[in-house]
């Protein structure tokens, strides 16, 4: 068994030229819908978090890619087919909407 990578850099360079590329243009894409957001390794797979709570995962797969993590669940892609850029947009800014009323309303209980 492979051993955890430590970056989303080294999972990505681990992967054939085709996934990494696609998974390059979706991390670029989360990036821009969610500015600030952080990059880390969880789960053994890249992971973005907003506002410390985590925000979409993505991963290679023997036969395709995928994201996790969304409203939408697991959706499954191919280098060759890539999810579009709008699409992952959407569910980056839906989730984001979620974090930030889940954390209001916490400040809300406190109070």
């Amino acid at each position: 068994m492979d051993a955890t990578a430590a970056s989303v850099d080294e999972y990505l360079g681990r992967l054939s030229a085709p996934d990494r590329d696609a998974l390059q243009v979706l991390r670029a894409t989360i990036h821009a819908a969610a500015p600030g957001s952080e990059e880390s390794i969880s789960y053994t797979i890249p992971t973005f978090k907003y506002r410390g709570r985590p925000l979409i995962y993505f991963a290679a797969a023997k036969k395709h890619l995928a994201i996790y993590g969304t409203s939408a669940g697991t959706k499954r892609f191919t280098a060759a087919e890539p999810l579009s850029a709008e699409y992952v947009t959407g569910l980056v800014l839906e989730q984001m909407t979620t974090i930030d009323a889940h954390l209001a309303a916490k400040r809300r209980v406190r109070a």
